[in-house]
């Protein structure tokens, strides 16, 4: 079972995008796919996940997640430019069909509070992590 990170901005800027779950059955698919390097960084309250996505729009990329594993799918498509007749390709190192990348994510973490945004062509997936409260348990003596 998959849940489903649908990402959308809230504003023209789309400096902040929300995330909605939703529940799905769909299977990764089998087939060849690029893959992105990424960063993933660690403070004392998130871990965030950095990922460089260039000639992608954010509605166009779908974040899911299965019990701790973290998905980062989209297709980048080639520019028509490529398939014109006059134009001879010289060299060919860019990918562009589909990506796929699974992160495995630490079970402490708030997977319900994943917050995602783009800026500068930077995917950035802030995770929060859980906080448990400290308390002293009292011992009490039982009574014969």
């Amino acid at each position: 079972m998959f849940k489903i990170f649908w990402v959308w901005s809230n504003d023209e800027h789309n400096d902040d995008l929300k995330v909605e779950v939703v529940e799905s059955d769909e299977e990764t698919l089998d087939e060849e796919v690029g893959q992105v390097a990424l960063d993933v960084l660690e403070t004392e309250d998130n871990i965030y996940i950095v990922a460089p996505i260039a000639w992608v729009e954010y509605e166009d990329i779908d974040l899911s997640i299965n019990k701790t594993v973290l998905t980062i799918k989209w297709a980048r498509q080639k520019p028509v430019e490529y398939d014109l007749e006059w134009i001879n390709m010289r060299n060919s190192e860019c990918f562009w069909w589909r990506f796929i990348r699974n992160i495995i994510l630490p079970e402490n973490l708030a997977l319900n509070k994943i917050k995602a945004y783009m800026q500068n062509n930077l995917l950035v997936i802030s995770v929060p992590k859980l906080r448990f409260d400290t308390k002293n348990i009292k011992i009490n003596k039982m009574e014969s």
